[in-house]
């Protein structure tokens, strides 16, 4: 079975960039969304396997995205790993508490990205 990522960024070259090294090096089937409601609205219909999320985005912000994936019966159980420039040294902790299930920090290898997904989620 091919995994499903949904990816919710507002940075288009971010998506082109990610898109592309995740398919061709896993085969992972993946979409993208360029604002929080629409990345809501597509987690909704396509059910991915995991949500990669930035927190830093005009419309919603990544928490509020968040907020609103964990509420909903239909997505709460998808897995969300945030996209963040910054890193405090408390913030894997409390992310962690918050059902956030890993961040990958900015500026990251777009090619490397793969394997920090597949870390954190086990595959």
């Amino acid at each position: 079975m091919t995994q499903k990522i949904l990816l919710i960024d507002d940075d288009q070259a971010i998506q082109a960039f990610i898109q592309v090294a995740i398919r061709k090096i896993t085969g992972w089937e993946t979409m993208t969304a360029d604002s929080g409601i629409e990345g809501i609205s597509q987690a909704r219909t396509n059910a991915p396997d995991a949500i990669l999320l930035d927190i830093s985005m005009p419309d919603m912000d990544g928490f509020q995205v968040f907020e609103q994936l964990q509420s909903d019966p239909l997505t709460r159980s998808i897995p969300v790993i945030l996209l963040r420039a910054k890193i405090l040294p408390n913030d894997h902790r409390r992310f962690a508490e918050m059902g956030i299930a890993g961040v990958i920090t900015k500026p990251f290898d777009p090619i490397g990205v793969w394997q920090q997904v597949a870390k954190v989620l086990g595959w």
